[in-house]
């Protein structure tokens, strides 16, 4: 299959700063070149992928100098995309909404995943004018502002297997990653720590936009000896953080369209207390992944309840749910639907093997 992947500027692919958005991008763009599709990447200069790349702007606009107005080289993006159609099968965009109205005129069918938060009033307007429009969310609880919408699927991201390795052996702390604002409930975290006795380390950065929230409720809090700020994280220190961790805390009062977080931790073998938020009982299983809690008092409770669940299984959550390759077969039996095709599943395994070969060869 043909298939045009069309990727934000901000960002390379995949991202050298951090971009949720473009690291997936790159997942799924690389997992469908190993299944034998003819994968053409529209992205920014610098990034880097086995597909055939085609740049708009030679580095991302993060990196850029010089670009005073973003949606140029974007717009150079959509049109380079869209002029010959008759080249894909599919165009798969990642660009939001705004290429809608050359999607409705394109004699190719394009599938947009949409990757942020859809509860934006002035967001209805636009999508009850483009209704007919092909829409895979990231999530169910996404979706949910605008559940009329044309959606062909929930495709939940998918990180490689072998990103995370589990341990097995449960740590002596808490762990907490993510943004420090409101409704990520740091407060919570810290609070549960203090109940509990045990130390909790921190992988998080504050939100520029919650820089008070922060001088204000938590920075007072992170005065204790049990509490650790240990600020943002790379993959290999997660790692780390996460597979030495009694368990992840998530008292998300509010999620994102989806909690990667939460994947990540499954990855290392490693349970997860959370509040039932949004995307997070998708991705938990109450009583072997985790923990869910609805109220504060649960969530002080829950560590009790930790010793259990199995890190096996929790393992066994990520491999089963949440991989790259069950990411892109989703995506590919999407793209079928798209087509009017059959979609036979042991044919894309047998693929994906093939794929592996070859690349393990070179």
């Amino acid at each position: 299959m043909k298939i045009a992947q069309l990727a934000p500027l901000r960002e390379s692919i995949p991202p050298v700063l951090s971009g949720r958005t473009e690291q997936t991008i790159s997942y799924l763009t690389e997992a469908l070149v190993r299944q034998g599709h003819e994968v053409t990447l529209f992205a920014s200069g610098d990034s880097v992928t086995s597909a055939r790349l085609v740049a708009t702007c030679p580095h991302s606009l993060h990196l850029s100098s010089g670009i005073s107005n973003y949606d140029a080289p974007l717009i150079t993006l959509m049109e380079r995309a869209f002029a010959t159609p008759d080249t894909f099968d599919v165009i798969h965009s990642h660009l939001g909404f705004i290429p809608f109205p050359l999607a409705r005129r394109c004699n190719t069918p394009v599938l947009s995943t949409l990757h942020t938060r859809l509860d934006a009033p002035e967001l209805l307007p636009v999508f009850r004018k483009f209704s007919d429009m092909s829409l895979v969310s990231l999530s169910d609880a996404q979706r949910e502002p605008l559940a009329w919408a044309n959606w062909h699927s929930t495709i939940h991201p998918g990180l490689p297997r072998d990103l995370f390795s589990p341990r097995f052996e449960p740590g002596r702390y808490l762990a907490f990653l993510g943004r420090i604002m409101p409704e990520t409930g740091l407060d919570h975290a810290i609070a549960l720590s203090k109940h509990s006795g045990m130390p909790l380390r921190i992988g998080a950065t504050v939100d520029p936009s919650h820089a008070e929230y922060y001088q204000t409720v938590i920075e007072p809090l992170l005065d204790h000896p049990l509490v650790e700020l240990v600020g943002e994280l790379t993959d290999s220190e997660k790692r780390d953080v996460l597979g030495h961790a009694f368990a992840l805390l998530a008292p998300y009062q509010q999620t994102e369209p989806f909690c990667p977080e939460l994947v990540e931790s499954l990855a290392c073998g490693t349970p997860v207390i959370a509040y039932a938020a949004g995307c997070v009982t998708e991705i938990l299983e109450q009583g072997v992944s985790g923990v869910i809690c609805q109220t504060f008092e649960e969530l002080l409770a829950a560590p009790t309840c930790i010793p259990l669940l199995s890190r096996h299984e929790c393992r066994q959550a990520f491999e089963s749910r949440f991989t790259v390759e069950r990411m892109a077969r989703d995506y590919v039996e999407v793209y079928h639907q798209l087509l009017g095709q059959p979609f036979l599943a042991d044919s894309l395994h047998t693929a994906e093997a093939s794929g592996l070969a070859c690349a393990e060869q070179r």
